[in-house]
């Protein structure tokens, strides 16, 4: 998927201007690298456009995945800060990038990077993502 489509997809599902689309878009992705634990994220990255993948397998991916809280509150904290927007406002944008990466990559290879974020112990991924019906 070319990057304007992945910001478009994003852009729509979210109700965000595409500029600030893109700045969640790559805050999202840079905070999933952080959280991803065990093998690297290279394969998701491949299916990404150029724009992002190196913000889902840079050099910290998975560095940050047992430091501090990693609830959802905490992941959606760190892409608005990283976007420069408010809870809402990432929240939205959260849940329209992981709509458009389901789209964007291949079931199983979406269950993979799923299943190598942290869990709770009750086994709920964390972070969950946001639902978003739009």
């Amino acid at each position: 998927m070319r990057f304007p489509r992945f910001i478009d997809a994003v852009s729509r599902r979210s109700g965000l201007p595409p500029e600030q689309a893109a700045d969640v878009a790559r805050a999202v992705l840079q905070t999933m690298a952080e959280r991803v634990t065990g093998r690297p994220t290279d394969d998701l990255a491949g299916r990404l456009p150029d724009d992002l993948d190196g913000y889902l397998s840079g050099a910290g991916a998975g560095t940050d995945a047992a430091s501090g809280p990693a609830g959802p509150a905490e992941f959606l904290r760190r892409v608005g800060e990283r976007a420069g927007v408010d809870e809402a406002t990432a929240r939205r944008g959260t849940g329209a990038v992981f709509a458009t990466l389901r789209e964007a990559v291949t079931v199983a290879e979406f269950q993979e990077m799923v299943a190598r974020l942290p869990t709770r112990a009750d086994g709920a991924v964390q972070p969950l993502p946001p639902t978003y019906d739009g």
